[in-house]
């Protein structure tokens, strides 16, 4: 059950009443119990204030503390919150007007979106307690959410009530949690005492703190002083007997405990170390600025070994108030006829106050110490930046040009394999023009012999060769189709260009590669230009659209040797593989030559 006196927020001493209003003949029973009702938090807050009130208002003290005791107990909060599974009441509290009338007939009511508007009774169920102006539950149950009315002759006032659920997880409701904040060293008071309508019944009272037992039958309010790790949620749970079962009441109270803004850590403005730059002869002031406290202090300390210097003067505190309540102190050392004793000496300004302590230093050096940078230290940092930029360039040129060395060096080192996963069995499917004319010859002996030779049986990678691994003898449709199968095996596609390669047989290899290319992304692209081509319009304009591609250029004079240009970039643009070669390298060379 959950007292319904609980509000989120309590109440300032502003807003304490100081006596009991006189209710208004013929006005309605709720603007009656209104006016004469007090919440639990507001009256507590009274008490407080009560306490430090004159004698002459004595009389006005004992007015309030006697309507306490009447009117805290009345429920007039029109929505109410409760916990399932402890006791609740609803109270109405009769208005002056309404004493003084006769009895009437008293009537309590419930009304919720399925059973409509249905009287109470004891008999209603067994949980349920009427006691003329109060309603009890023993205890409150979930389904017990709804709309009471309370009717007295013609007078009706309504209650909404929500009942929720009790958490798993905690020993309090969230919802129903009073927030409290109280500064270090200030008084800590948790009230336990609060529920002056089960007062009679309450069999003994335990305090927890987040939960966990703290303090054992408890009679009154928990008090200390407050400390920071006094913050935590505390629950009062009250232990009471009615028709001997034992039933619980809590109120939960979330404490946070925050500084003491009393008083502020005092701080000097600026660097803690300062350097002035002064010239012989001269005059200079060191000024030492600080926000404190009222009665914290700022102070000069300029004493030497060899005794006080005649030429420094500490001159007059000035301090200012600021809005807040604080001090912004301001304190000047005047240094006369500047020589070299002053120089290379730290002058201390310091704050103090009664915990805490701040110091800032100032140097005196000659103008002519600030800059003096030689110059040849100045001379080796732009050498040496100049160098270090040069060697950062240098760097990047070389990575650039021999981007290719270094990455097969790369694979070669890390002994990088990319066939291993992905389950094809192709490295590169070779196109080619497959007319074998004369003036087509070199161009088919490349794509059918030297290729496979020197990528296979030097470089160890395994590629399709129309000729060799489709079987003769079928049909267009099978052939097509064998051909498509094979390039989605593969990893690469091998294009051998030349100016007739675009025939009929190439075509379906073209489109087959650019579509795994370009739609699935299962394969990338090598372009060889075999002959020099000036013109590559007759290619698929959707070549363009790819970014793997590149054209390698085949000179026969110049790209013989495995260590040319041709091979390191081929072997670039094909996947990483570890596999040993099948022949070694003199039995390729001879086939180079003779081509």
């Amino acid at each position: 059950m959950k007292d319904t006196r609980r509000q989120p927020a309590t109440p300032g001493p502003e807003q304490c009443p100081t006596a009991p209003q006189r209710a208004t003949p013929r006005l309605h029973p709720q603007l009656h119990s209104q006016r004469l009702f007090i919440s639990s938090n507001l009256l507590k807050a009274c008490r407080s204030r009560i306490l430090n009130m004159h004698c002459g208002q004595v009389p006005l003290t004992l007015l309030v503390l006697m309507f306490m005791n009447t009117s805290e107990t009345c429920t007039l909060r029109p929505h109410i919150t409760a916990v399932e599974g402890e006791p609740f009441y609803l109270k109405y509290c009769l208005s002056s007007s309404e004493h003084e009338n006769e009895p009437a007939t008293i009537k309590w009511y419930k009304s919720n979106e399925s059973h409509g508007l249905v009287e109470l009774s004891s008999s209603s169920s067994p949980r349920i307690t009427l006691h003329d102006y109060v309603l009890e539950f023993w205890p409150v149950q979930l389904d017990d959410s709804g709309s009471y009315f309370f009717q007295t002759g013609n007078d009706t006032h309504e209650w909404r009530l929500n009942v929720i659920r009790r958490s798993k997880h905690r020993c309090f409701a969230e919802k129903q949690v009073i927030s409290i904040t109280v500064e270090v060293k200030q008084a800590l008071q948790i009230p336990c005492d609060e529920h002056s309508y089960y007062k009679k019944l309450v069999n003994r009272t335990l305090l927890y703190k987040n939960c966990e037992k703290i303090e054992k039958n408890i009679n009154s309010s928990f008090r200390k002083n407050a400390e920071l790790n006094d913050q935590g949620y505390y629950t009062c749970m009250f232990f009471l007997y009615h028709n001997g079962k034992l039933f619980n009441v809590t109120n939960t109270f979330n404490i946070t405990i925050v500084g003491d803004h009393s008083n502020i850590i005092p701080v000097l403005f600026g660097p803690k170390l300062k350097h002035i730059g002064v010239e012989l002869g001269k005059d200079v002031q060191l000024n030492c600025s600080a926000l404190l406290n009222e009665k914290d202090l700022i102070y000069w300390n300029i004493q030497k070994e060899n005794g006080e210097n005649p030429n420094v003067h500490e001159e007059k505190e000035i301090r200012i108030k600021t809005s807040e309540g604080k001090w912004h102190a301001s304190k000047i050392l005047r240094i006369e006829n500047i020589n070299e004793i002053n120089l290379n000496f730290l002058y201390n300004c310091t704050v103090a106050s009664e915990g805490d302590i701040d110091t800032k230093s100032f140097i005196l050096l000659k103008k002519a110490e600030l800059v003096d940078i030689p110059g040849h230290v100045f001379t080796r940092g732009i050498i040496i930046a100049i160098l270090i930029s040069g060697v950062a360039m240098c760097l990047m040129i070389v990575a650039v040009i021999y981007r290719v060395d270094l990455v097969l060096f790369y694979r070669d080192f890390m002994g990088r394999d990319e066939t291993l996963t992905d389950g094809k069995t192709y490295d590169a499917f070779v196109s080619y023009l497959k007319e074998c004319q004369p003036e087509n010859g070199e161009e088919h002996t490349f794509a059918v012999e030297i290729l496979p030779r020197v990528l296979e049986k030097h470089f160890g990678y395994k590629l399709c060769i129309f000729e060799r691994d489709v079987v003769p003898g079928r049909g267009k449709k099978a052939v097509v189709d064998e051909i498509h199968s094979l390039i989605e095996q593969s990893r690469r596609l091998i294009i051998v260009l030349s100016k007739s390669y675009m025939s009929s047989e190439v075509r379906y290899e073209l489109e087959s590669g650019l579509h795994e290319a370009l739609v699935e992304r299962k394969i990338k692209i090598i372009l060889i230009e075999f002959t020099p081509i000036s013109d590559f319009t007759f290619l698929p304009q959707s070549l363009k659209l790819l970014k793997s591609h590149r054209v390698l250029k085949w000179k026969a004079d110049k790209s013989l040797s495995y260590n040319s240009r041709f091979w390191k970039n081929l072997l670039y643009l094909m996947p990483a593989k570890t596999v040993k070669p099948w022949r070694d390298e003199s039995e390729v060379f001879p086939m180079l030559s003779q081509s």
